[in-house]
């Protein structure tokens, strides 16, 4: 039996109790709740500004591996750069209005990338403008590894993924396990800044592969660590798929947190919504995490309550837990 699967099953107590002292032990008393301008976000807390910190699909709307749970629909949210002169005249046009950084996104094409190497000058003009700038690859190889860490990319963000058949039905891909773990290996050898994603729940809802991936996503020497859990989408194969129960979020946050306790952790954007929201949210803050995306109002009194000092930031969670070196 491995670490990571000897602490998930432990008593949801004696896990928890770990976890938050692990978290005293290797970091401060902050909390940073992430609001960026992929939606708006207004609360008595705060209020953000969609401009600021922007998503950018690099193929529009379109993907070709067609996800069984987003089929392109988390695409229709970017605003869409058609070519790498688009990307700069979107940038310049963004700045103008009070953009500070943006995210970088796209659909995969046939092997799981989004097409980067065509917008690396583009992205390394972006750079020179003075933008942050998180860019969300896909599986990719050393060569555009190489590119993005020339281009001065603040971050990248990698889902890892741990489970074959989650890879096959799910994601369309005819890869493994191990082409995940070498594309994290090419992040590394690069120096790039690297926040590997768990998707919680990605096989149809049900916990397959977390783990290792969890295990994985350590080889990296990871930045930060973000977990999502999977958001059933309307119109896609999985929009009636039952959402991961918010215990095994906070299971999956509380290991994460005891394996890589220096390591900045946040719960990210993507996640169900509805009635188990804040108990998932209530969960993964006492299991350790540093930050979180879109907090619901009870989750940041909560903090409170724990003698957590939140602050919030207009930045992905992956830049607000592990801001860039300047």
């Amino acid at each position: 039996m491995s670490q990571a699967e000897r602490l998930f099953r432990l008593h949801w107590e004696a896990l928890q109790r770990q976890a938050w002292e692990a978290r005293r032990l290797h970091h401060d008393d902050s909390v940073v709740f992430a609001a960026p301008g992929l939606k708006r976000y207004r609360t008595e807390d705060y209020q953000n500004s969609p401009q600021r910190f922007v998503s950018v699909s690099l193929t529009g709307e379109r993907c070709e591996l067609q996800c069984e749970h987003c089929q392109g629909r988390l695409l229709q949210g970017m605003l869409p750069a058609s070519d790498p002169a688009g990307l700069v005249h979107l940038a310049e046009t963004l700045q103008r209005q009070g953009c500070e950084g943006v995210l970088l996104s796209g659909g995969c094409d046939g092997n799981g990338a989004v097409p980067l190497g065509p917008y690396l000058k583009a992205i390394a003009r972006l750079k020179e403008m003075g933008l942050s700038i998180t860019v969300h690859t896909g599986l990719l190889d050393r060569k555009t590894a190489r590119g993005l860490k020339a281009a001065g990319v603040d971050q990248v963000l990698f889902d890892v993924v741990g489970d074959a058949e989650t890879i096959g039905e799910v994601l369309h891909l005819e890869r493994s396990p191990q082409d995940y773990a070498d594309a994290l290996d090419a992040l590394r050898a690069a120096g790039i800044p690297t926040v590997p994603h768990i998707v919680i729940g990605l096989y149809h809802g049900e916990l397959r592969g977390e783990l290792r991936a969890l295990e994985m996503a350590g080889a990296s020497n990871p930045a930060a660590l973000v977990l999502v859990a999977l958001r059933p989408l309307p119109g896609t194969p999985m929009a009636d798929c039952r959402p991961v129960a918010p215990e095994d979020v906070g299971r999956l946050a509380a290991v994460a947190r005891l394996l890589y306790p220096a390591t900045p952790l946040a719960l990210g954007c993507a996640r169900p919504a509805g009635a188990g929201k804040a108990e998932l949210e209530r969960l993964a803050l006492l299991a350790g995490v540093n930050g979180m995306a879109f907090p619901d109002p009870a989750t940041v009194k909560l903090a409170g309550a724990l003698g957590l000092r939140s602050s919030f930031a207009e930045v992905c969670c992956s830049l607000a837990i592990a801001p860039p070196a300047r």
